[in-house]
């Protein structure tokens, strides 16, 4: 199986952990579409689910392929997010952000009573960090926001590269909450864990794509089969 055939893979053995009555959280991503698209298959064949997405872009996904949505104003709790990811550690730390809704996702899957993460393999990875770490910021006081990011990432690397995320149209990319988003290339991430703390300390940082603690569940399909991993 090619990459995407593989994360298609993936995203069929987590709709088969859907049961009647859920709400779901909706990830967002080239991954997490595949999702979506087989969960309407089941929606559109009698299943009764209502799910929150990460993202406009995954709203749009939803509506298309008939997957009944609410908000999480309306159901603040979750019985399970499905979301992809840029990388997945053994000890089920994650770098997401790539798709550009690393903050929705973090509030969605921490509304979650289990979040399960669906892959190709080449996400799975030694120690964090080989996959840009997406950080959103707030517009304002960029230079400033940038500099107290570049400080509390200095001692935890010997070299880093920043590049703020831009659109096709060559401007900054805004993401649905309308924020930046700075990715700061690390080559590793010793302790993703004290790096989030610093991070989100910082006036301005609005999140970073650290995900601690949140994953539950692996899924990852290779070229020829699919793993499910549980969280240690």
């Amino acid at each position: 199986m090619n990459a995407d055939h593989q994360k298609r893979a993936a995203a069929a053995r987590a709709v088969e952990l859907v049961r009647p009555g859920m709400k779901l959280g909706l990830g967002t991503g080239s991954t997490a579409r595949h999702f979506v698209e087989l969960l309407g298959d089941r929606v559109r064949a009698g299943l009764d689910i209502v799910g929150v997405p990460t993202s406009e872009a995954t709203r749009a996904d939803a509506e298309r392929y008939g997957v009944p949505l609410t908000t999480l104003d309306a159901t603040p709790i979750l019985d399970l997010t499905v979301d992809g990811t840029d990388e997945i550690a053994p000890d089920f730390t994650l770098i997401k952000g790539g798709g550009g809704a690393l903050l929705r996702e973090k509030i969605v899957a921490a509304a979650s009573i289990r979040m399960v993460v669906i892959a190709d393999e080449s996400k799975w990875v030694p120690v964090l960090g080989r996959f840009p770490l997406p950080i959103e910021v707030l517009p304002f006081g960029f230079g400033a926001t940038q500099r107290a990011i570049e400080a509390a990432i200095a001692p935890a690397t010997d070299s880093v590269k920043f590049t703020l995320r831009r659109g096709q149209d060559g401007h900054a990319f805004v993401t649905d909450g309308g924020h930046w988003i700075l990715d700061a290339a690390l080559g590793r991430i010793a302790d993703p864990a004290v790096l989030a703390l610093k991070l989100a300390a910082i006036p301005g940082v609005m999140g970073h794509g650290l995900f601690i603690g949140l994953a539950h569940t692996a899924i990852l399909a290779g070229s020829s089969d699919v793993r499910v991993i549980e969280r240690p």
